[in-house]
């Protein structure tokens, strides 16, 4: 649909803008605004209202970086989780994906990304620094590197582990069960499941 002629700037405008959010394309984006034209308006107001008071209002927790409606959010305000231990995230995608295999009860550390030179992510980008304070403050007993088998993961966990080694603290990555150059978002809840329980002692 490159060279699509709209009928109307407007609805060319809407689609173009669809079109940018990950997996969806100009055909999906269209039959997105159609769809909104065709409903009561107010669907298409709640829409719009829910993403702008999403954008504007949704807070980082303080602590682990997650996104959440408070300054830190539920899983590190929740006294049953295992506070000795952290999962060690790229995205906040990570966490649910994490969180939705009911075997893990520590906290995490959300990086927002991992190193990658040739997309413009340095270390100054990522919440490395943060994660070494947390670490430095005392009471973590292990670090799981739960970042995506791939090139770009397996740089910062290697730059993780060095800058940790100096503490106290056990570090492990998740099991192979997760495909290398595979995105963790997208493993299935059991594979991710049985990486987390079976994960291994990191070395390098």
């Amino acid at each position: 649909m490159e060279n699509q002629k709209y009928p109307s700037v407007l609805l060319e405008n809407v689609v173009g803008e669809l079109s940018r959010l990950p997996g969806v394309g100009k055909k999906t984006a269209m039959r997105f605004a159609l769809h909104l034209l065709k409903n009561e308006r107010i669907e298409a107001e709640n829409l719009g209202n829910s993403i702008l008071k999403f954008s504007s209002e949704v807070n980082f927790c303080s602590v682990c970086y997650n996104i959440c409606d408070d300054e830190i959010c539920g899983i590190c305000n929740n006294s049953k989780r295992d506070v000795g231990t952290i999962c060690v995230v790229e995205n906040v995608s990570d966490v649910m994906a994490v969180e939705n295999t009911n075997q893990f009860n520590g906290l995490y550390h959300v990086l927002g990304g991992s190193i990658s030179p040739i997309n413009g992510i340095g270390l100054n980008d990522l919440e490395i620094k943060s994660l070494i304070e947390r670490v430095e403050n005392g009471g973590i007993r292990e670090i799981i590197l739960a970042l995506s088998p791939d090139m770009e993961g397996d740089t910062t966990c290697l730059y993780i582990y060095k800058k940790l080694a100096p503490f106290d603290v056990e570090i492990s990555t998740i099991a192979r069960g997760v495909s290398v150059g595979d995105s963790l978002e997208y493993a299935d809840e059991i594979t991710l499941g049985r990486s987390i329980i079976n994960r291994v002692k990191y070395t390098i």
